[in-house]
């Protein structure tokens, strides 16, 4: 797809949109039968993965073994708020445990008192305990940042070594939008990614994000999205 191509969903297929999905299986009230329940679907459905609860890697790990669905965890989430020495445990255990993907939480607080230097420490502390066995999404929460501070936390992210910045955790007062996926993706290099989260839950809505430039997004509305493409294609 060129700049100028916008997807629809008469163009866009249903493995592309599948794969740009990461089915979200972090609601603290789910039952470990409704979290198995969602390892099912993404693998029915070939997702790009299930981000899961931290006491829950293991076990959907187990249950996806053999699909082309990956696994992904929390870091410090949802406030980013953890010292990074716990943030660094969080990872080294979700690592262990088989998780290779993981999304961190920036410290939003510290971000928005403008010490940058420490944002970026933290950020780094957890891409280095990844190392080449997971990649990191930071998750900004832009819901209570200014685009200043969007584009700061942007840069800082690339600079600390992640792989994705990342809208929201989608427990803030708002999720993705639009018009901070575009500012987003053009603050960052080419080789950094783009995930929306939060508030996604339509295949317009999706193929929107998509044609702004993410490659994942955050979902609960996983077979809602897909049926829809391929009841529309059928």
């Amino acid at each position: 797809m060129t700049a100028t191509e916008q997807l629809t969903a008469e163009t866009i297929t249903v493995e592309r949109v599948a794969k740009t999905i990461d089915h979200s299986l972090l609601r603290p009230e789910l039952t470990v039968d409704e979290v198995l329940a969602g390892c099912d679907l993404a693998a029915r459905y070939d997702v790009a993965s299930v981000c899961c609860r931290p006491i829950d890697v293991s076990r959907c790990v187990e249950r996806v073994a053999g699909t082309d669905v990956l696994v992904g965890t929390v870091i410090g989430f949802p406030h980013g708020s953890n010292l990074t020495a716990t943030k660094v445990f969080e990872a080294q255990r979700a690592l262990e445990q088989g998780a290779v993907e993981l999304d961190m939480v920036l410290q939003i607080g510290l971000l928005r008192s403008g010490l940058a230097d420490d944002v970026r420490a933290d950020i780094a502390a957890v891409v280095a305990a990844a190392g080449d066995g997971a990649l990191v999404k930071v998750i900004l929460e832009n819901a209570y940042l200014t685009d200043e501070e969007k584009v700061v936390g942007c840069r800082l992210a690339e600079d600390a070594g992640a792989a994705y910045v990342k809208t929201s955790t989608g427990y803030a007062p708002s999720g993705a939008t639009l018009d901070d996926l575009r500012l987003m993706r053009a603050t960052v290099s080419p080789h950094v990614k783009v995930k929306a989260a939060g508030g996604v839950r339509t295949l317009d809505a999706l193929i929107d994000c998509i044609n702004a430039g993410i490659d994942r997004c955050g979902a609960t509305a996983t077979a809602t999205i897909i049926d829809d493409l391929r009841s529309r294609q059928a």
